[in-house]
C-alpha cells in the first residue's frame, strides 16, 4: 500500500513543476512563466509499486499564470536512483526527502513502472490510493476497460509523445494508446462520461478542485484502440 511520509522535500514538487511546465508542448500560458506562487496542488491520487521501490502520484496542478486558470495533470514517479535509459526530458529534477534521501523525480509517462501500474489499475489488478493518506484506497477514482484480456505485466511501451493537450503512451500488445489528458476539462460532479473518442476502449475518471474551490471531475486518461493522431 502507498505510504505517505509527513516530511520535507527540497526543492518542493511545485518548485520542480514550475521549472518544467513551460517546456511542455501542452502548457497553455505561452510566454508566461509559472512559479510556485501561481501553482496549487488541487487533487489526484497514488498508485502502488508492488516492489516498493518507486513512488507513483498523479497530481492535478492549478496554474494562474495565464489569463484564465488551467488545470494540468502531472503524473510523477519518485525514485531512489536514476531511471535507466530515460530521455532527458523525462527528469524534472532531484530533491532531498526528509526520510528517503535523494529522490529522482520523473514525468511518469516515461517510467515503465507507472505504465505497468496504470495498466494494472484498468485491469483490476490494483486499486487507486488516496493522495495524502497512507494505506487508504480512493474509491472516487472510476475506470473501465473493454479491450482484450491481458495482464499488466504483458504490456510494454513502444512510444511516448506529447501534443498540444495530451501525452500518448503507446503500448503493445495492441497497439493501444493510453492518452493522458494533460489539460483537464471539468465534466461536472455526477455527470456521465462525455466527449468519448469513437475508438475509446476505456477511461479513468477522478476528482480535483478548481481554484475557486468548486469540486470538479473529469477524465484523466482515455484508452484508444490503435495509434490515433493527437489534436
Amino acid at each position: 500500500m502507498a505510504i505517505v511520509h509527513r516530511t520535507t522535500l527540497t526543492p518542493t514538487k511545485l518548485d520542480l513543476i514550475s521549472d518544467w511546465l513551460p517546456s511542455r508542448p501542452w502548457y497553455q500560458a505561452k510566454g508566461k512563466a509559472p512559479s510556485p506562487a501561481t501553482l496549487t496542488r488541487l487533487g489526484g491520487f497514488r498508485l502502488d509499486d508492488p516492489a516498493g521501490e518507486v513512488g507513483i502520484e498523479l497530481m492535478v496542478v492549478g496554474d494562474t499564470a495565464g489569463e484564465t486558470p488551467q488545470y494540468y495533470l502531472a503524473p510523477l514517479t519518485y525514485r531512489g536512483a536514476p531511471l535507466p535509459d530515460a530521455p532527458d526530458e523525462a527528469l524534472l529534477g532531484t530533491a532531498e526527502h526528509g526520510v528517503l534521501g535523494t529522490r529522482w523525480i520523473y514525468d511518469a509517462a516515461h517510467d515503465p513502472v507507472f505504465v505497468t501500474q496504470l495498466c494494472a489499475l484498468f485491469l483490476g489488478e490494483t486499486e487507486a490510493q488516496a493522495q495524502r493518506e497512507s494505506n487508504t484506497p480512493d474509491p472516487s477514482v472510476a475506470h473501465h476497460y473493454t479491450g482484450a484480456a491481458h495482464t499488466a505485466a504483458e504490456f510494454r511501451t513502444t512510444r511516448t509523445e506529447s501534443g498540444p493537450r495530451t501525452t500518448d503512451i503507446v503500448v503493445e500488445p495492441g497497439p493501444l494508446t493510453f492518452r493522458i489528458n494533460r489539460v483537464l476539462t471539468n465534466e461536472g460532479i455526477g455527470e456521465g462520461p462525455v466527449g468519448e473518442p469513437w475508438s475509446a476502449l476505456g477511461h479513468l475518471t477522478a476528482d480535483w478542485t478548481l481554484i475557486d474551490e468548486t469540486p470538479a471531475r473529469g477524465k484523466y486518461v482515455v484508452i484508444l484502440d490503435g495509434t490515433p493522431d493527437q489534436s
